[in-house]
């Protein structure tokens, strides 16, 4: 199992879920709004919030467990949809995923997700 965590410009969501939908096996999204700064510090970002004497960019953070199969797969459709081409698209982060239980039903592992 994979983690998938993409942090985007807000306005791509969208986009990346309508090209997310289409991928088969995909059991699920979480998406949260945050806020941080990259290599330009929140400085020239079109949405910025100051906090704690602190510029910060408004993004969207999606997360994604899905079996390693797709995981490829996924990552590819996130980026393409979520790319502009311009300064602060954002970033993806692939982790290994040790194991995943399913509260309701105690499952673990791939049957978690």
């Amino acid at each position: 199992m994979k983690q998938i965590k993409a942090i985007v410009q807000p306005f791509m969501l969208p986009r990346i879920c309508e090209a997310l939908r289409r991928i088969e096996g995909l059991p699920g999204i979480t998406v949260s709004e945050v806020m941080g700064w990259g290599k330009a510090k929140g400085v020239g970002s079109a949405d910025t919030v100051l906090n704690a004497g602190c510029v910060f960019a408004r993004k969207t953070k999606i997360e994604i467990v899905v079996p390693a199969a797709i995981a490829d797969e996924v990552a590819t459709v996130l980026a393409d949809a979520a790319r502009t081409g311009n300064v602060g698209d954002g970033k993806i982060f692939i982790t290994e995923l040790s194991d995943v239980v399913k509260i309701r039903t105690g499952e673990r592992g791939a049957g978690g997700i």
